[in-house]
């Protein structure tokens, strides 16, 4: 995510740890959902932030797949940025909504 931001380019360890980290926040959501016998807010945040980064894990490899080494645009590299600050607003609200329940 840094290294695309500061670069403006997806190189393969962009895509490698884009990849991995949709692949764990899958990997979460199921497990949350599993565990969990209700709809909340947090889930509401949670999995409208899975479906942004997966939009934009999508968008990046599409961009990778016909451009290759070309510059990311800025509507692309924009996006990215807004997907992450939402997937990290998702976080910071489970850790809240978990540690008030207690």
């Amino acid at each position: 995510m840094i290294l695309e931001q500061r670069r403006s380019r997806i190189t393969g360890t962009v895509l490698t740890f884009l990849s991995i980290g949709v692949a764990l926040d899958i990997t979460s959501t199921i497990l949350m959902i599993l565990g969990s016998s209700h709809i909340t807010i947090h889930g509401f945040i949670g999995w409208s932030a899975l479906a942004v980064m997966l939009t934009d894990a999508t968008l990046v490899w599409r961009h990778r797949f016909k451009q290759k080494d070309a510059m990311v645009s800025r509507g692309l590299n924009l996006y990215t940025r807004y997907a992450y600050a939402w997937w990290v607003a998702a976080y910071i609200a489970g850790a809240v909504i978990a540690s008030t329940l207690k």
